[in-house]
């Protein structure tokens, strides 16, 4: 019996499936950290197909462990393994020894340090062997055969023979165990008894036609009454020669959804069988002018018919935990639901493929626009673990309750079992080993911090000046314009609609000489058009992703039409890529130009949902059904670098935003959360998301403010503009369908609210640029639940409606029409400041609760916490450019103990001159003891003495200093080497504020202020 019980049932067309039980055929090895082994059949399996297995358990001195399973000896060809693209270059994990060619790695290599060191792996005797043997017994092992060994500084892993497990152990407890229900499986051919995937997937196949309700119409003769299909729209409908589209079907499910459910019962009444399918195949492709193999609907079942299986799956349990995160993206709560198992939230698993889904849902596992398969587990006990799975392929994954904690059961389409787990015991430490696999964000340039605006589309260079004049005359903050589909020559990238953008590098010089930049949409899908310069080049240089013969160039329907799309799993198609973003290839195109990666999930109107066919093949032969989900990663990576290219020096650094990603893409730029709505549903459910994309490494990420589809009202922009300035990507956006929603078309009054909310978010860009440096040295999030600063605080880890900006910013958005209050959980271990008053919130001691607060229209409930020190910039300026000289104020947040600390991160804000040493961090700490005579708020410069001595500024002009009810008879300041001298200051006894003027200190010095009572 598995230790913590057999998980239940996946789904009842899978309830006589039968796993292999595999077990160690002899002992391991022990040699360099890393634990060798093989996996064969147990004699008590009830499966006698399933392959040997070698097994490799790799120890790290981080504290991470890596399971990877492969097939044993040559009885088979190896799997397609992605390590070189999805381990960041510096992390020591890439086995086959490659590197990227064209790879900029985030901060891992030149900042943080993070990478993985082996570990030796020492066996467990003696008094620490019964210590290990007590933390397994508490989870349910018995008191068989296993082996112990210790690694980093204070983990075990125990490797159970058979039925083969492995546990990690870590404070006397086990906090993972893989194989923990005895799950284990390792696909070989289409006759093994172990295809739950597969099974799956046919069945999920048949629902979504279901769905479709095809067998309603003839699509053809719907065809031929309006002229014939010339294309298709985004949701895939057929759009007609009249100009009409093809209408969408009822939902099957919604108008009978106990129908439904018999039918996953296995009543298959309503379920088209083989010949129908086919016949409603052939009647949608009789009028597509695309070939006919790329209009498959939905008939993965088929090719999982013809084709061998190569599906793998495994479990890993987390003893003690009842709170999992992670698995990005759905439009779901931050905490992972249950998927099975006795009052399953969800009645499906967690869907990881990277689809371009039209209008998305909410509250559901179905898969998005990317894929991070990782978890995080967290208890109070136990501390924080995470786990995550090397695999590109579809996965799904269940979520189920135990009598110890907390189960998740993996089941991947293709690929290996190649498993990372990540021990803590910390977040801090948990964030650090899985940002040492697939490494951090780097710090992007300041700009990118600022307001974006956006809309699908900006008409012309006429609308262009009018939108940026506006934003000018209204002294409205924002850094960025940007350009959709609608600015190219007929959707081919890199041109311009020349009718329309007769001069687009005036343009974008007009934008930069005001301090801004502009973006242009660049996607994946490449027009096949002989006359087009792009796609001519491609096609002679044979870089297209081939159909399943691996023969012809795939074609495909997506914006332009007609369509191919690059292979960008192959090095040197990704190295042809970042050549075209050069000025002489790019004509128009300026340094002050950026890009934005659409579609690349890869989206294709006419494919298997939206998508392209699992059978096509890379250049290799490979087909896309083992990397579908890092094809988008790959494509935004190769963007990245060509932004990177172009600038002589190759010393500027980039901006790229991508909707679709996997583990790694944090490297590359930015991402948002896709084709969101205008509803205040969509407002609410962008926390969690965000939530979890930030757990998962994707940290620079948003949503588009005010939602894609439809038309917010004044209040919702409001609120949405509020909570978007303290989220880590903050842009504003629109569809072509939606009304015009610059800040000033919803009226003077609204417009001001929204320029409050954007002119906070350009004051704190100081400490949000800061926060980024952080998270490219340590790997630890933007955005970040309030578990993840209090994590022994239970009541905080339910919470998912605020978050905290960093350490030190608590924010509460209003997400609810007609609210003027919020309940905010205020976390009892510190005091908390209101930002705009800086009156202190009085909170019980001890005791973390709701406490219901003023929200007007015009206020975000956010708070500085007790014990921080916050650095801003309060003049206002029209882009984060134009503040790059501007003093600072020091916001001062004494804890209870009248203690308070914080960082200022310092470099030119644009290029990859940090680098090279020219950057520094001044670190203030603040102490004002009861009964002292005197408070002391101090600096320590890290950095070279002469940083930007040539340009100025970095001054402190104003120090306030929160909380603090004694008022000061006066205060000085001592620079390092230079007489001390007295400064100016207000004191507000009402709220306990003061305010120190014009110290004229430099955060690039050492100096001391003190305030005397």
């Amino acid at each position: 019996r598995p230790p913590f019980g057999p998980p239940p049932p996946l789904h009842p067309v899978l309830s006589a499936q039968q796993f292999p039980t595999y077990a160690l055929a002899s002992s391991l090895s022990n040699s360099g950290g890393v634990l060798r082994g093989r996996l064969s059949i147990a004699a008590s399996s009830s499966s006698d197909a399933a392959p040997e297995l070698d097994v490799a358990v790799e120890l790290y001195a981080t504290g991470a462990a890596r399971l990877r399973l492969t097939f044993a000896g040559e009885e088979t060809s190896e799997r397609y393994s992605p390590d070189e693209l999805v381990f960041g270059a510096a992390s020591g994990l890439v086995r086959n020894g490659k590197k990227s060619t064209i790879s900029p790695d985030g901060d891992a290599d030149a900042l943080s340090g993070l990478h993985y060191a082996p570990s030796d792996a020492v066996p467990v005797e003696g008094a620490d062997r019964a210590a290990v043997a007590a933390a397994l017994s508490e989870v349910g092992e018995g008191s068989g055969e296993w082996s112990a060994y210790g690694y980093g500084e204070g983990h075990v892993v125990v490797v159970v023979p058979g039925p083969f497990r492995l546990h990690v152990v870590r404070g006397g407890a086990v906090v993972a165990t893989v194989n923990a229900g005895d799950t284990l499986y390792f696909d070989v051919d289409a006759q093994a008894p172990s295809a739950p995937v597969n099974l799956m997937e046919e069945e999920e196949a048949r629902r979504r036609l279901l769905m479709e309700n095809v067998e309603d119409a003839d699509p053809s003769a719907e065809a031929e009454e309006h002229g014939g299909i010339v294309g298709y729209w985004e949701d895939g409908l057929a759009i007609y020669a009249d100009g009409t589209r093809e209408q969408k079907k009822e939902d099957a499910a919604e108008e009978d959804p106990e129908e439904d459910d018999d039918e996953y019962a296995g009543n298959d009444d309503d379920v088209l069988d083989e010949e129908e399918f086919e016949r409603i195949q052939a009647a949608r492709r009789k009028d597509d002018p695309v070939a006919e193999e790329s209009r498959r609907l939905l008939d993965e079942g088929a090719t999982h018919k013809k084709d061998p299986s190569t599906s793998v799956g495994f479990d890993i349990h987390f003893p003690g935990s009842r709170h999992l995160h992670g698995l990005p993206e759905h439009a779901d709560s931050f905490r992972l639901q249950t998927t099975c198992g006795e009052h399953a939230h969800h009645a499906d698993p967690y869907r990881l493929y990277n689809l371009d889904v039209f209008e998305y849902e909410l509250d559901t596992p179905m898969a998005l626009y990317g894929s991070v398969p990782i978890v995080y587990a967290h208890s109070k006990a136990r501390g924080t673990v995470g786990a995550f799975a090397a695999n590109p392929t579809e996965t799904f994954v269940d979520v189920y309750e135990t009598s110890h904690g907390t189960g998740t059961r993996w089941m991947s389409e293709g690929g290996l079992v190649d498993v990372l787990l990540f021990p803590g015991p910390t977040v801090a430490d948990a964030a650090a080993q899985y940002a040492a696999a697939t490494g951090t964000a780097p710090v992007p340039p300041m700009f990118a911090l600022g307001y974006h605006q956006c809309r699908w589309n900006y008409r012309d260079e006429r609308d262009v000046n009018t939108v940026h004049d506006t934003f000018e005359r209204l002294d409205y903050p924002y850094d960025v314009l940007w350009l959709d589909i609608e600015h190219t020559d007929g959707k081919r990238y890199f041109t311009w609609d020349k009718g329309l953008f007769p001069d687009p590098v005036r343009m974008q010089k007009k934008l930069a000489q005001d301090g801004r930049k502009m973006v242009t949409i660049v996607d994946p899908h490449i027009k096949r058009d002989n006359n087009y310069h792009v796609h001519k080049e491609a096609t002679r240089l044979g870089l297209y992703i081939k159909d399943k013969h691996g023969k012809k160039d795939f074609d495909g329907w997506c914006w332009p039409g007609s369509s191919s799309y690059l292979d960008f799993t192959s090095a040197h198609v990704r190295d042809w890529w970042a050549e075209q973003f050069a000025y002489d290839k790019y004509i128009g195109s300026t340094p002050s130009l950026y890009t934005w990666n659409d579609m690349n999930e890869p989206s294709v109107f006419n494919g298997p949902e939206i998508s392209m066919d699992k059978d096509l093949k890379n250049l290799d032969g490979v087909d896309h059904r083992n990397w579908h989900n890092i094809y988008g990663m790959l494509f935004h990576r190769a963007t990245s670098e060509g932004l990177v290219r172009r600038n002589e020096g190759h010393n500027e650094r980039p901006f790229v935003l991508s909707r679709a990603f996997f583990a790694g893409s944090q490297r590359y730029g930015a991402i948002w959360t896709g084709d969101n709505t205008a509803d205040w549903t969509h407002l609410k459910v962008a926390t969690p998301m965000l939530l979890s994309l930030n757990i998962a490494g994707i940290v620079f990420s948003g949503a588009d403010v005010g939602g894609f589809f439809g038309n917010p009202d004044a209040e919702l922009m409001t609120r949405w503009t509020q909570a978007g300035s303290y989220q880590p990507f903050f842009r504003g956006h629109a569809h072509h369908d939606s009304k015009r929603r610059e800040p000033w078309t919803f009226g003077d009054e609204t417009m001001v609210r929204l320029r409050k909310a954007t002119m906070a978010r350009y004051a704190l860009l100081p400490y949000l640029y800061t926060v980024f440096h952080q998270a490219a040295t340590s790997g630890m999030p933007i955005m970040r639940a309030l578990w993840m600063q209090y994590p022994d605080d239970e009541a905080t880890f339910e919470t998912e409606d605020q978050w905290l900006l960093g350490s030190d910013i608590l924010v509460r958005p209003v997400t609810d029409p007609g609210a003027h209050t919020a309940d905010v959980l205020f976390p009892a271990a510190d005091p908390w400041f209101d930002v705009e008053t800086m009156a202190r919130i009085d909170v019980a001691d001890g005791v973390t609760t709701l406490q219901r607060v003023d929200a007007p229209l015009d206020k975000i409930p956010a708070y500085q916490r007790g014990g921080s020190v916050v650095p801003r910039r309060m003049r206002l300026r029209r882009s984060s450019q134009l503040m790059v000289r501007d003093p600072y104020t020091l916001h001062v947040a004494p804890d209870r103990e009248g203690r308070a600390g914080g960082s200022l991160y310092v470099d030119d804000e644009h290029s990859f001159d940090y680098r090279a040493g020219r950057r520094g961090t001044a670190t203030f700490s603040f102490e004002l003891r009861d009964g002292a005579a005197d408070g002391v708020l101090s600096n320590v410069w890290d950095g070279p003495s002469n940083l930007f001595e040539e340009d100025g500024g970095r001054d402190v002009e104003r120090v306030v200093v929160m909380g603090l009810f004694r008022t000061p008879k006066s205060c000085q300041v001592e620079v390092e080497g230079a007489e001390q001298r007295g400064l100016t200051h207000v004191y507000d006894s009402e709220v306990g504020l003061l305010t120190i003027r014009k110290p004229e200190v430099s955060v690039m010095a050492n100096w001391e202020i003190k305030i005397h009572f």
